[in-house]
């Protein structure tokens, strides 16, 4: 302020200038230390060293997570080869059970031809152990109680000799290749 502002002014208006200066310069003061400590953390933020730090961690970071889903990938893929190769193996099985099935009716019909019925025997129990070499086994259902788990019921019978809920009669024999059933056995049950 001028001299001759100085002058023309009241005394009110002198106070309230000086006040308002007064509180100025109180605000200014409050400002300086917060600019001072928000280039005291820019600094801080700014730093190399710091910046490094927080780079590697996120790479860090980064290559644990990468890791962690490489071994999610190996495990699933070796699930889904072992899963493959058991379906292929059931579906190849499969193709040949009506072989087994044919095999099984020329051997119940009997023949008066020795060197036949052996040959049909032989071709039997090659066809047998090649199922079983691959961990396909038949259903054993004949006079075991009845599981819907691993046979097909097709006929009900009443029959005072065998007990409740037991297989009567095998139709078509069922398989089964580790816990998983291949074909149902189709079967007469009892009482």
């Amino acid at each position: 302020m001028s001299k001759q502002e100085t002058e023309n002014m009241t005394p009110e208006t002198t106070a309230e200038e000086t006040a308002a200066a007064a509180e100025e310069a109180k605000v200014n003061e409050e400002a300086a230390p917060d600019s001072q400590k928000q280039s005291e953390t820019k600094t801080a933020e700014t730093d190399p060293a710091e910046t490094f730090k927080q780079q590697l961690a996120a790479k860090e970071d980064q290559l644990l997570r990468l890791a962690a889903e490489y071994d999610n990938f190996r495990r699933r893929s070796a699930k889904e080869k072992s899963d493959a190769y058991s379906k292929a193996k059931a579906d190849a099985a499969l193709a040949f059970l009506p072989v087994y099935d044919n095999l099984e009716r020329a051997l119940k019909q009997g023949s008066e031809d020795e060197a036949f019925l052996k040959g049909v025997e032989m071709t039997m129990t090659q066809l047998v152990n090649v199922l079983d070499s691959l961990g396909i086994k038949p259903i054993d259902a004949l006079g075991k109680p009845f599981d819907p788990n691993f046979h097909n019921a097709v006929m009900h019978i009443e029959d005072e000799t065998l007990g409740e809920n037991v297989v009567a009669q095998v139709f078509q024999t069922g398989f089964i290749m580790g816990e998983k059933v291949i074909r149902f056995a189709m079967v007469q049950v009892a009482n």
